[in-house]
């Protein structure tokens, strides 16, 4: 990000709304990932779709994701933060576009494409210039920020997309034209933003995302970190709703919606409140939660209860906050500003990986064996996940702790 946009630790006047600009985009990004969340059964029943063709629309979208990434990690940093976000709302909005007219599963999945070249392009920036403006001493604040921002963003998938497919005309198509409307307003809001190309940094060409030799370390913890919190995204965003519709026991998309919500609404509230909260605790907390939510899932799953269900909702919410927030923060400490973009990127692109590959996994469980046969087997697997992502994050920090005391 240029000078003029790199300013306080807490941003006034342009810098403050360029923040939240960001931040919307961010929000945006997580509402178009989870806008079919609310739908899934309705495709599955009006299209007869197995588990693995509806976890399958889900997939495509983080798989794509992640070609994006390898392609275009680092484009921001040359072309700029704010081209690169034009350009990636812009294909996020075909994409909204091809759902709210699909006739078919086809153009549902070439849709996903296209949303996850739309946030591809526009999510390592968005975050990269929140981190640039606020800069690195405020990166609890701007990791709980951006964390918020992707919990609301899921809220609204959830909850008014649940609402809109339940009780509003056309529950496969209208959902997207609301978030259509959206994706416009932003875009108006990030064409707006200052023009922050920086003219020293040469032509782009396609290439891998690059990361020191020297940040390998904290860029490892971050990537894992983030994947936990993805794995455990793919779980309620992939199969919530058919897991919510079977024990609830019934077809109200508002009612399952609201269940699923509960979980990004603890995401939010914990950004928020654990901001102050150092990243070796904050990892600690939701490895056990985590390790706690999928107890919960499991029993549920085998007993078909609902209060184990919400008890899952909440605790995945409090992993997925914190470990999100701890990858981020983790970023904003270590990575210097012109290689800011590309290490997001590199850690996007693998926790991305980890949330495809994930869905489909757990799709294919389940047209096999049922729900209950995937959360059995998803479980264990995903716990894992967060117990490496605790201890990575543990040898990284107290190795950065020792340097600094022989440093002193």
């Amino acid at each position: 990000m240029p000078r003029d946009l790199a300013a306080s630790v807490r941003p006034e006047g342009p810098n403050r709304l360029a923040f939240w600009t960001c931040a919307s985009v961010l929000a945006l990004a997580l509402w178009t990932s989870g806008a079919a969340t609310p739908v899934y059964p309705l495709y599955a029943s009006d299209w007869q779709l197995t588990p693995f063709v509806t976890t399958a629309i889900f997939a495509v979208y983080p798989l794509v994701l992640v070609v994006v990434l390898l392609v275009f990690g680092s484009l921001s940093d040359t072309i700029g933060r704010r081209a690169s976000i034009l350009l990636g709302v812009s294909a996020s909005i075909v994409g909204v576009l091809l759902f709210a007219l699909a006739p078919d599963v086809g153009w549902v999945l070439v849709g996903r494409a296209f949303m996850g070249l739309g946030v591809g392009l526009s999510l390592s920036p968005a975050t990269a210039a929140m981190i640039d403006i606020a800069g690195p001493v405020n990166s609890a604040r701007t990791g709980a920020i951006s964390t918020a921002s992707t919990a609301v963003g899921l809220v609204f998938a959830t909850l008014l997309g649940g609402a809109l497919v339940q009780y509003a005309p056309e529950p496969l198509h209208l959902t997207y034209w609301v978030l259509l409307v959206v994706e416009a307003g932003v875009l108006v809001l990030v064409w707006r933003l200052p023009r922050d190309r920086d003219e020293k940094a040469g032509h782009w060409r396609p290439r891998w995302p690059s990361v020191p030799r020297a940040l390998l370390g904290a860029v490892g913890a971050a990537a894992v970190c983030v994947s936990a919190s993805y794995a455990l995204g793919a779980v309620v965003l992939s199969l919530g709703a058919e897991i919510g519709v079977t024990l609830i026991g019934t077809d109200n998309a508002f009612v399952t919606g609201s269940v699923i919500a509960l979980s990004m609404l603890v995401i939010a509230v914990v950004a928020l409140a654990s901001r102050r909260v150092p990243v070796v605790i904050a990892v600690v907390v939701a490895a056990v939660a985590t390790g706690l939510s999928f107890t919960a899932l499991v029993l549920a799953a085998a007993q078909q209860s609902l209060g184990l269900f919400l008890a899952f909702c909440v605790l995945s919410g409090v992993g997925y906050s914190l470990f999100f927030a701890s990858g981020l923060g983790i970023v904003s400490r270590f990575a210097p500003e012109h290689h800011r973009a590309g290490t997001l990127s590199a850690v996007y692109l693998v926790a991305y990986l980890v949330q495809g590959a994930t869905a489909l996994w757990l799709g294919a469980q389940a047209t096999r064996g049922g729900l209950e046969s995937a959360v059995d087997v998803g479980a264990p697997a995903i716990v894992g996940l967060a117990l490496t992502a605790m201890v990575a994050v543990v040898v990284v920090m107290r190795g950065r702790e020792r340097r600094r005391r022989v440093a002193a």
